[in-house]
């Protein structure tokens, strides 16, 4: 019965392409169907023989990726309710708890790395959260604490007191093709639907997305058509072998649900920043230093490329590792180390797999030739003081900006001011007992103490707060 069904979906479906004068079909048995797939002026290109085997069979990468992949629940600090939260991540948290109480619940989804307990998910899951509980798919239920956190790709590694449990392995999310099948697996509008598992394509990589708060990000996703919804977000995308190629990061959607665009952040982008924060408590990022852009067709007929592929470099950073490779201002970033990078999210991402003092080969275009200079990359790091595009001012792992009655932490960041306690929409108006009223105020401040940093403001919700930390923590 199975084999007659399948030649009449066969049969409806190359009829259908035949009507357009794109394929021609023929039965040869009851389980095959054949192909012949004409170009535009009617000349043959190929012929296919159809048959089982040609469609994907999901049952195993579904049935042993599930077990490692955990549902998180996180109760979230109240004053977090007033935050502005990036609508392309406001998703996760869904409608539980958004009443007028001191904590709000929320949830989303993990995937256990190490049967030791490492389990990553998104930063946006567990940020500001006072209490972590994941539960396995056999329904045990573990307290996790936060590992460390990477806000830039929105990775974040937690950890249960546990051993012997289902891991999922690594792939190579470079290797990615367009049309590839894929898994969606996590547990969308909560707790009900958990271990659930969609499927799609690889609809397009090296996506980004706007951003809406002003921080930086590196955006390289993978974009995706398996159906994503709240509670998703953290859970694993797997492959037909049931490898992990990346975690469910955000969907673009106008109803807060599902509507065909789900993005993941790719594997080798989140194994290189678990990998640090185990190492090393921290991300080690290196940095190119460059600003610059994806190439436009016009761009690219100016310049005399052959295609409109690569970054054009629009500034250099004065003693960063583009400037001492010999990287100029106009040039044109093919590739590093011969993976393409035809857009600024690729490039980005690819300069973010390595460490600092990691050295690597840069494929440039200048004056109509190619030529490949040796680059070592520097510390990403940003330094206390130094000012972003968008005015904001670094201060300990936070983004500092001026308001009218202090100092705004627009940003707290992964540093010493979010480990002390500070917060998003805190403000600032004593450091050390001197009032401030600008962020170099902050700093001058801090720079001046001899052990500790004392703050004193408002928190977001208009109630008086404080938080310390030590200088050299």
């Amino acid at each position: 019965m199975k084999k007659g069904i399948l030649t009449v979906v066969l049969s409806v479906l190359l009829s259908g392409l035949t009507a357009y004068g794109i394929v021609k079909s023929t039965a040869p048995a009851q389980s095959e169907a054949q192909q012949v797939v004409y170009s535009p002026d009617g000349q043959t290109v190929r012929t296919v023989n159809l048959s089982l085997s040609d469609y994907p069979d999901f049952t195993y990468a579904a049935e042993n990726a599930v077990e490692a992949v955990v549902y998180v629940k996180v109760t979230v600090k109240s004053q977090q309710q007033q935050q502005y939260i990036d609508p392309f991540f406001r998703f996760f948290f869904g409608d539980e708890g958004m009443g007028g109480g001191r904590e709000r619940q929320g949830s989303g989804s993990g995937v256990i790395i190490r049967p030791d307990g490492y389990i990553v998910t998104n930063n946006h899951v567990v940020s500001n959260a006072t209490k972590i509980e994941v539960t396995l798919n056999n329904n045990k239920t573990y307290e996790a604490t936060v590992i460390g956190t990477d806000p830039a790709t929105d990775v974040a590694l937690i950890k249960i007191d546990a051993s012997g449990l289902p891991v999922v392995q690594f792939a190579d999310s470079d290797k990615l093709r367009l049309g590839e099948w894929v898994l969606a697996i996590g547990s969308p509008l909560g707790e009900e639907l958990r271990s659930t598992i969609t499927a799609g394509i690889v609809s397009a990589k090296g996506r980004s997305m706007p951003n809406y708060d002003g921080e930086f990000k590196i955006e390289s996703f993978i974009q995706t058509d398996a159906a994503v919804n709240p509670g998703n977000s953290g859970g694993a995308l797997v492959n037909k072998e049931g490898e992990l190629v990346g975690i469910n990061t955000a969907i673009v959607s106008t109803t807060g649900s599902y509507t065909g665009y789900s993005f993941a952040v790719p594997s080798n982008i989140v194994k290189k920043v678990v990998s640090d924060l185990i190492d090393f408590g921290s991300v080690k990022r290196a940095m190119l230093g460059i600003t610059g852009g994806t190439i436009t067709e016009e761009l690219a007929k100016k310049l005399n490329l052959s295609s409109p592929e690569g970054v054009y470099v629009s500034e250099i950073v004065k003693g960063a590792a583009a400037d001492k490779a010999g990287i100029k201002a106009e040039d044109v970033i093919l590739s590093i180390d011969g993976t393409k990078t035809a857009t600024m999210p690729e490039l980005q991402a690819k300069v973010n797999s390595y460490h600092p003092g990691d050295k690597a080969s840069v494929q440039v275009f200048r004056g109509g030739k190619t030529m490949d200079v040796q680059v070592e990359f520097t510390d990403g790091s940003v330094k206390d003081g130094t000012v972003s595009s968008d005015g904001t001012v670094a201060f300990y792992g936070a983004q500092l900006k001026a308001v009218e009655n202090g100092v705004l932490i627009v940003s707290a960041g992964n540093g010493k001011v979010a480990r002390a306690g500070g917060e998003d929409g805190f403000i600032i108006r004593y450091v050390n007992d001197q009032k401030v009223s600008k962020p170099q105020d902050v700093i001058d401040i801090a720079k001046k103490s001899k052990r500790s940093i004392f703050i004193e403001g408002v928190t977001a919700n208009g109630r008086p707060g404080y938080f310390g930390f030590g200088k050299d923590e």
